[in-house]
């Protein structure tokens, strides 16, 4: 399932042909969001201890919001030479943990450019679609597959550059926690 039409039609009213400018407040600010249970899934290597005391922290956080769960796949889960074959692999374990009723986030270098509002629109608006849970998943060193390209329900992407699994990880759960601040009305973002 690529992009719902749903998804489309929501997208494209937030983001009509640019990001708001900064300090645009986002249409659910301090309203009533329905917190979906978050899962993040992400492919890659042993964390550095740095960046997991930094994701521990960040989940802590988000805690207070939702419950959050953190997954992590093996890089080249079958010690494949074929770069085809890893992703394959990579892939097969990620849809593996995806269930029907996720609303899946792949996050992606040739995703959306969305700024932090618009996360946060992204964050409430998949608690409007009847999912039991949001799932964000990282790909793996060559990327994401095809089974999950045609999953994911949007993709964007975390910056211009390309980012390193534990970059991406660090800063995605950074930005879920300044979503749920600017959904609460919380004075983190600015």
């Amino acid at each position: 399932m690529a992009i719902s039409v749903w998804t489309s039609f929501h997208i494209n009213n937030y983001f009509p042909s640019a990001p708001p400018s900064p300090g645009t407040q986002c249409k659910f600010s301090v309203q009533s969001v329905r917190a979906l249970p978050t899962r993040i899934i992400t492919v890659g290597k042993k964390r550095s201890h740095g960046v997991q005391l930094l994701v521990d922290e960040y989940i802590s956080k988000l805690r207070h919001y939702c419950s959050v769960e953190d997954i992590q796949i093996r890089s080249n889960p079958k010690n494949a030479r074929d770069m085809r074959v890893q992703v394959d692999d990579e892939d097969m374990a990620t849809m593996n943990l995806i269930r029907s009723d996720d609303w899946v986030v792949m996050l992606d270098e040739r995703g959306l450019d969305i700024g932090s509002e618009q996360m946060a629109e992204v964050v409430a608006d998949a608690g409007t679609t009847g999912a039991s849970r949001l799932s964000f998943c990282i790909g793996g060193p060559y990327g994401h597959g095809q089974r999950m390209r045609k999953r994911a329900n949007i993709s964007i992407r975390l910056s211009s550059m390309v980012l390193n699994h534990q970059i991406a990880l660090v800063v995605l759960v950074e930005q879920l926690y300044r979503s749920w601040t600017i959904l609460k009305g919380k004075n983190y973002h600015h």
